[in-house]
């Protein structure tokens, strides 16, 4: 570990010896979509990653809104590619945050859809500082956002790094996430889709229940309408919610808002005392996804 004494936080005394404990920043990439309102609310840092529109590139939640991103793919003649954040602008977030904080748990999307974890890693050992705890929360969207927030909580209850780290890696047996696309030709292009020419060809006319597998996007179940499709993913959700140890769960949309919360309501009716919220599938998912799918996730005490 590069230090941990520099700009305490507090000092504890137990059992008459001085404790010092550290500050912990949280960081994240913008492929977590966590609302704003939460972000501002735990102090959650993020670094973008990019899409790429010929020779333009804009940065998620930066250069360009989500729903400028859904109108412009719809003019485009090829879709967007995606780009990782720069190592450079991570470093300079980093040696930023290390003004302020001791250490920084950052949590990103996972490392076999995308580079950033490794882009992370590679900038938090070019930083003497800070001490960086990188963390692969093998999925993305909104399911990583959950990661975020517990380590969030975790940061302000005053654990450490160590201990939200580890928290988070058993986090990884109770998070569920499942969505539907329309369309599966963005996966196809992007090469996101594990085994894709396998089985595009019987999915074409198919609306398929994806899900993450080892930090990989696969398909989790075949349903010929979406009608379906979200009622089996509702299914599973509220088989869960029957057991009464559902923490959170997130109604996910690609711009098409409406259905998620009418998602959210119908489950509120059943369950009022289960948190729940409403998020997006954003540029740099939505150029993997396509516009117009759902998702749904949730994770168990």
């Amino acid at each position: 570990m590069k230090r941990h004494d520099r700009n305490i936080n507090f000092v504890l005394y137990f059992w008459g010896k001085e404790v010092k404990t550290m500050k912990v920043a949280i960081m994240t990439d913008t492929t977590s979509y966590i609302p704003k309102d939460i972000r501002q609310k735990f102090n959650i840092y993020t670094v973008p990653l990019s899409v790429i529109f010929g020779e333009d590139s804009y940065r998620e939640d930066m250069d360009i809104t989500t729903e400028e991103f859904y109108e412009k793919v719809r003019n485009a003649e090829n879709l967007p590619t995606t780009s990782q954040p720069a190592i450079g602008e991570v470093v300079d977030t980093l040696e930023k945050l290390s003004e302020e904080y001791d250490a920084v748990v950052t949590i990103h999307l996972s490392s076999k859809i995308s580079g950033t974890f490794q882009a992370v890693k590679s900038a938090g050992e070019m930083v003497e500082s800070i001490d960086v705890y990188p963390f692969d929360s093998s999925i993305s969207a909104m399911a990583q956002g959950f990661y975020v927030l517990e380590a969030a909580e975790r940061a302000e209850a005053g654990d450490s790094p160590e201990e939200i780290i580890a928290h988070l890696e058993r986090m990884k047996k109770y998070v569920r996430a499942y969505f539907m696309v329309d369309d599966l030709n963005h996966l196809q292009h992007g090469g996101r889709l594990s085994n894709a020419q396998a089985i595009i060809g019987s999915l074409l006319k198919i609306k398929p229940i994806l899900h993450f597998e080892d930090g990989f996007i696969v398909p989790f179940e075949k349903i010929r309408t979406k009608k379906k499709a979200v009622h089996r993913i509702i299914g599973m959700l509220e088989e869960q919610a029957a057991q009464g140890n559902v923490k959170r769960v997130v109604f996910i949309h690609a711009n098409d808002e409406p259905a998620a919360i009418e998602l959210e309501k119908s489950f509120i009716a059943k369950y009022p005392d289960v948190e729940t919220m409403i998020s997006y599938f954003g540029p740099v998912i939505g150029t993997h996804l396509g516009e117009k799918l759902l998702g749904v996730s949730w994770y168990t005490e």
